[in-house]
């Protein structure tokens, strides 16, 4: 999980990839959405494949 991190300074302490802006709910939601893994990370280039699975694992367990 030390590529999700919660700080009240980064988007007003919600869930980011760290070292991004980029929130969880923004990977689910594109997920939710029909968004697979190639196209999620064609949209964002910062994220990873590891990116998106600590963001759905983090999901399950928050």
């Amino acid at each position: 999980m030390n590529r999700i991190i919660v700080d009240p300074k980064i988007l007003a302490g919600k869930p980011v990839i760290a070292g991004t802006r980029i929130p969880v709910y923004l990977i689910l939601n594109l997920l939710a959405n029909g968004y697979n893994f190639d196209k999620i990370i064609e949209a964002y280039p910062r994220l990873n494949k590891q990116d998106i699975e600590a963001a759905i694992k983090y999901s399950e367990v928050a």
